[in-house]
Order: C-alpha cells, then structure tokens, then sequence
C-alpha cells in the first residue's frame, strides 16, 4: 500500500487516513522495514477508514444528476466497497459465491444467479451503509433460497434482524437515487 511517510522527533508510528490518502508519521531512525511491518498489522484499521471516507464521499442521495465522471467513479468504488461487504456477509450468511458484477440498472438493485454470481447497482453508494448491506444480505440469502418465501425470509432476519427498517428506506428514496443517472 502506497503512503506519505513523514518523519519528526516523536518516539511513536502513527497512521492517518486523510482524504483517501494513508499518511504514516513515524521516528526519524524508524527502519523503513519496521514501519512497513506496523502498516501491514493495521491493515484492516486502514481499509476501515478508507471505506468510511469513500462512502461519506460519495455523492448523497438526494440532488442534480451525476455527471459521467462521478457515475464512473461511483461504479470504481462500487467494487471494492461490494467485495467487501460480500466477503464479510458470506461466512455469516454461511455461503459462497461466484463473481460479482456492478452495473447501473433502473429497475434492481441486485440479483442473485444459480450459479451464484452476484450482481449489484453502483447506485446503492448513494444510500446509507446499513441500505447497501441490507441488500448484500439479501442477494447471499439467495444462495439459500432462490425464491422470496417465508423461509428466505427467515434467513435474512437470522443475518439482520432490523432488514425491513433499512429496506423501507430503500423503497422511500430508491427512485430519486435511480434518478440520479441519465440513461
């Protein structure tokens, strides 16, 4: 992982995630190899924030439309931000999965295959944290139950017990959200 490495008279390494750039402040006679080793340790911590500034930096739900620059940007980030909350979600859902794709749809906002490929709207980064997982959960409950009966249900809530209150937002706002895209 690249950083900006700044070195002064203080006796210990620390990391600072700002503006989407890892900033390392570290003692002038810190080896570069120690150093490297404790941005390793504190990888997870780093991606934390790194996903907590991309989603707060993404444009809000409400507003104008996105201009080609930011709906491509959108989807960039869409990919990394769904691979992580899929491979966060699958072991505690209990299921594997194929490949995940991230499209602009008008009418979804994800889809499940038989063969467990996973597709996903880049538009959920436009709706809080909680929504975009809501709809991870529900995609990798699929893998369980390919239908929308009581029993996926049952699943979804044995994953996340609040689904209906964060899918009620979905289904308030999903359409100003869809309209944010000319297409």
């Amino acid at each position: 992982m690249q950083y900006k490495l700044i070195r002064s008279d203080r006796k210990t390494v620390s990391l600072q995630v700002k503006g989407g750039e890892l900033v390392v402040r570290a003692p002038r006679r810190l080896s570069k190899a120690a150093i490297e080793g404790f941005v390793r340790k504190h990888m997870d911590w780093i991606r934390k924030q790194m996903q907590k500034q991309s989603r707060t930096a993404a444009p809000q739900a409400s507003g104008t439309q996105l201009t080609e620059k930011e709906h491509e940007e959108l989807k960039k980030r869409a990919k990394q931000v769904f691979a992580e909350r899929v491979a966060h979600f699958a072991p505690i859902v209990g299921v594997t999965y194929g490949r995940i794709t991230i499209r602009t749809q008008k009418t979804r906002w994800g889809s499940c295959s038989s063969k467990g490929n996973l597709n996903f709207n880049c538009l959920l980064l436009l709706a809080p944290p909680e929504v975009l997982d809501c709809i991870v959960v529900h995609e990798l409950c699929h893998r369980k139950q390919m239908n929308h009966s009581s029993a996926f249900y049952a699943e979804v809530l044995r994953v996340m017990p609040d689904y209906h209150t964060r899918h009620a937002w979905l289904k308030k706002n999903g359409t100003a959200l869809m309209g944010r895209v000319n297409r």
